[in-house]
């Protein structure tokens, strides 16, 4: 118990000065742009982190109406609205697609050649076209947040339905279990640790091509703000602001897949503790 205590207080530790590393580095690289006679305006290229955090309390209207932080924060719920949605389609249609694969191989061999290429075609490509069919931004931006999740949920989850060993299938039909009985005693629960590989893989995804498709088609969202503060239409305080503000979503959306997995899966969970 000790021995795991130590190790998880070693990976605290670890992740910690990582992170110190990471503000260290970037404080010093703000004060050689700020050195720099080249550079007329610094918080263009590099400001000081402590600014940009300043920027959450300040209380100047930059718009007339809101402030910094209340601008990004109205942006950024219709952004996560809108991947949250994408991403519940996404894997809800990957899920039952991977499962349609495992039950029969003519779906799958149909099925596969034409995921590789959804995946091949561009992001950037896809919006207008999407957009032309819809005729409605947000229905196209929940399209592509779902077509970038579905992918990596349907592979791992096929690959979860396919790494079931033999000898399970040949147990249970030594049983004499029904179809439906194995998928629901054994592949489906088995392949959990799978499907939450793929969320986990996707929900970032989801995040950044909503992102992404807000700084090319307009309107109002994260990927809109970010294109108006680079274009100057307000402080690049802003534009720094969005910039960790969306790493941060991108961050907590992967650790809460985690956190959604080990209440699903806590048997993984207590493996994972038994490794270390």
């Amino acid at each position: 118990m000790s021995q795991l205590r130590k190790q998880k207080n070693s990976n605290y530790l670890v992740t910690l000065v990582w992170t110190l590393g990471f503000f260290v580095i970037w404080e010093i690289v703000a004060f050689l742009v700020e050195a720099s006679p080249d550079i007329r305006s610094p918080q263009k290229v590099l400001p000081h982190f402590w600014k940009i955090i300043a920027t959450i309390f300040d209380t100047k209207k930059i718009n007339g109406s809101e402030t910094a932080i209340q601008l990004v924060w109205l942006n950024a719920k219709v952004t996560l609205i809108r991947s949250a949605q994408g991403f519940a389609i996404g894997a809800d249609i990957g899920f039952l697609l991977a499962l349609l694969m495992s039950l029969s191989t003519g779906i799958k061999k149909i099925a596969f050649p034409y995921l590789m290429l959804i995946q091949m075609i561009p992001i950037l490509g896809m919006a207008p076209i999407l957009l032309s069919f819809t005729g409605d931004i947000d229905q196209s931006r929940i399209i592509i947040a779902a077509i970038l999740t579905f992918y990596p949920v349907t592979t791992n989850t096929l690959a979860g339905f396919e790494a079931v060993e033999e000898e399970k299938h040949e147990l249970m039909y030594s049983y004499a279990a029904k179809k439906w009985q194995i998928y629901i005693k054994m592949l489906i629960p088995s392949t959990i640790p799978y499907f939450f590989t793929g969320l986990k893989v996707s929900a970032p995804l989801a995040i950044t091509a909503s992102i992404l498709v807000d700084t090319l088609q307009g309107g109002i969202g994260l990927g809109c703000l970010l294109s108006q503060s680079l274009k100057g239409a307000m402080t690049r305080y802003v534009f720094w602001l969005i910039v960790i503000i969306s790493a941060a979503i991108g961050i907590l959306s992967y650790v809460l897949m985690g956190v959604i997995e080990d209440v699903f899966s806590p048997h993984k969970k207590a493996e994972r503790a038994c490794k270390r």
